[in-house]
């Protein structure tokens, strides 16, 4: 359990954790802001703070990066189908010859430019090792949806579930 001294007082953050699970599974179940601060004793601007801090609007662009991704083809599907194409995906052989074929320079600049172009998107799922989280993190400014397919390092094709895949984007596309 998590406890935080704050002045006089000690906090546990599984107590915070557990009315904010609460506030949010009776707003999934239709209750108003109102409803659920009235039964959670909370004040309804903080459910309205709450969910703008977590708030996962509709993107006007996505884009997904993925490796080592072995049914890279079958996710693309997936992605085409909900008008989603500014993807890269790679397998593991993908991903070695980019790095092999390219002196450092060069592999520097192409991925300034990527990191640049995905930037530029309102959301970006990720499929990636455990590690790669806060790196990736770091670099784009924008909503990252991580999505952890193995633990680092990864040296072989890894098969991702795409109805995981289609339940981040509908989440992502209902919140219009």
């Amino acid at each position: 359990m998590d406890f935080y001294r704050v002045g006089d007082k000690i906090i546990s953050f599984r107590r915070i954790e557990t009315s904010l699970r609460k506030a949010l599974k009776l707003r999934s179940q239709g209750k108003s802001q109102s409803e659920t601060a009235e039964i959670l004793g909370m004040e309804r601007s903080f459910i309205s703070r709450l969910e703008s801090l977590g708030e996962l609007r509709k993107a006007k662009q996505i884009g997904v990066v993925g490796f080592p991704v072995a049914n890279k083809e079958e996710i693309r599907k997936v992605l085409a189908e909900r008008g989603i194409t500014n993807c890269l995906l790679m397998t593991e052989e993908e991903r070695r010859a980019f790095v092999q074929r390219k002196p450092g320079m060069e592999i520097v600049n192409e991925m300034s430019t990527l990191i640049q172009e995905y930037r530029t998107y309102d959301t970006v799922i990720v499929l990636a090792s455990d590690m790669r989280t806060k790196w990736v993190e770091s670099l784009l400014d924008n909503q990252v949806i991580m999505v952890d397919i193995g633990t680092s390092p990864l040296i072989e094709d890894v098969y991702v579930n795409p109805a995981r895949i289609t339940e981040i984007l509908d989440h992502i596309l209902e919140k219009s």
